[in-house]
């Protein structure tokens, strides 16, 4: 034993030439906490510990049944943060939230899990801690350990993070997501690859991460209550039940505020120019493509580009590099929700009908959101998006400016957008989608 914790002691100390996953991630710059450094953990436990946890670890990986594997496998599918990121996308849409809450739920979840594995990758270079089967090879493992030190996990640590800002934002699933960042943390031990104290580290790190990310989501003005009217009015948009009518004044991540990028009004009603843009929608002839583009971007524009992320994540085989996987999903998430406040400040600001409410002859393809026309969230949303992907993934730029304009085109196929709402929306999601990227050109991960 005295030999073995020796042993151990020394191995903790020196770590693996191995572990070189971005050992300068804990480097980066963050969205929220001051950086990865100020969130520091004490070291792990000395030798003796250790050596008392490796029977642990050996224990529970020789006990593991079915039921533990599949645990173990559902949370090793992808990036430590692929789970949490479907969770945060199935309640945005279960509670049926308004399109800045959904991109704002996004961001708040994506930014608390980056800012968390910052701060993990931080203290995992400081200690370089082994992992147990690093030490311990009889140990039977069930996924392949990751390749960065071992503490704190960094699954433990994403999880903490995601679920303390989801229970923020879901007060009502409190119960299940807490039971859900318990299994994840606990899947590591399972499968053999992570100390107990490497989880209760990212626990505690990841918890502290996402209350700070909580407190932040509390000040970003989106806690408004809207008061006034948008009574009816010739040739000017109204609702009854108006869609977040202050969303472009809540606080951005990047922009200075929801006007930095303000487009110039629309053409006034009645003009030759805003007929001619509703000509153009009661001119469209329908086909099967129109149909089906404006139907497949119908539920909104973030799951397709979440997924998108996750494609990009799993092809570029970053779903083994936490730091990069959770800076994508940080970056399209921040940018879109930028993005589409700043298409609510021109929205509201403007309030120009939707083509079925200046023709009535015009027949949209489906019920008409409850908010102003001009520019296009689709457009705005995605034109950000793609930008931001196309300068992480610069191979696959062509097929996302692609995907960017047919998402914002399938609002002109439904008729519930000119074709004006769609192209100032696409430059406007650009423009903001930039000022990501030029963040992001300066986080230290170049």
């Amino acid at each position: 034993m005295f030999k073995l914790a020796s042993l151990i002691g020394g191995l903790v100390l020196a770590g693996t030439l191995s572990a070189q996953v971005e050992p300068h991630a804990g480097q980066w710059k963050t969205w929220v906490i001051p950086s990865g450094t100020a969130m520091r953990l004490p070291a792990p436990p000395d030798a003796v510990d250790t050596a008392a946890e490796l029977q642990w670890v050996k224990s529970s990986a020789g006990a593991r049944n079915q039921a533990d594997l599949t645990q173990i496998r559902f949370w090793d599918a992808g990036a430590p943060g692929y789970r949490w990121m479907q969770l945060t996308e199935q309640l945005a849409i279960s509670k049926g939230l308004a399109a800045p809450l959904q991109t704002r739920a996004l961001a708040l979840v994506a930014a608390a899990i980056y800012d968390a594995t910052i701060a993990a990758w931080d203290s995992k270079y400081t200690y370089n801690r082994q992992h147990p089967v690093e030490i311990d090879s009889s140990i039977s493992t069930a996924v392949t350990a990751s390749g960065s030190p071992s503490y704190p996990s960094e699954h433990a640590a994403t999880a903490a993070a995601a679920a303390a800002v989801l229970v923020s934002l879901f007060p009502d699933q409190t119960a299940a997501i807490n039971e859900m960042a318990d299994q994840a943390g606990w899947s590591r031990i399972l499968a053999g690859v992570a100390f107990p104290s490497d989880v209760t580290g990212g626990m505690d790190l990841g918890h502290l991460v996402g209350q700070a990310v909580a407190a932040y989501a509390v000040a970003d003005g989106s806690g408004q209550v809207f008061t006034g009217t948008f009574a009816a009015s010739p040739g000017v948009w109204s609702s009854a039940t108006p869609v977040a009518p202050l969303a472009g004044t809540w606080h951005p991540w990047v922009l200075t505020a929801g006007n930095q990028f303000r487009p110039a009004a629309p053409p006034a009603f009645g003009s030759s120019d805003a007929n001619a843009q509703y000509a153009a929608d009661k001119n469209l002839q329908r086909t099967n493509a129109t149909n089906h583009s404006a139907w497949f971007w119908q539920p909104g524009f973030f799951q397709p580009w979440l997924q998108q992320v996750e494609t990009e994540i799993f092809q570029n085989h970053q779903d083994g590099n936490a730091p990069r996987a959770a800076r994508a999903y940080a970056l399209e998430t921040i940018a879109q929700h930028d993005a589409t406040l700043a298409c609510w400040d021109a929205k509201y600001t403007y309030l120009e009908l939707r083509p079925p409410q200046a023709d009535d002859t015009i027949a949209p393809l489906f019920a008409l959101p409850q908010h102003p026309g001009y520019p296009s969230g689709h457009a705005c949303a995605s034109g950000a998006s793609a930008a931001v992907l196309s300068y992480l993934y610069p191979a696959d730029a062509q097929a996302l400016q692609s995907m960017a304009a047919d998402a914002g085109n399938s609002t002109f196929d439904a008729l519930i957008h000119t074709q004006l709402d769609v192209s100032t929306g696409l430059t406007l999601g650009g423009q903001v989608g930039q000022q990501v990227v030029a963040r992001a050109q300066k986080d230290g991960a170049n």
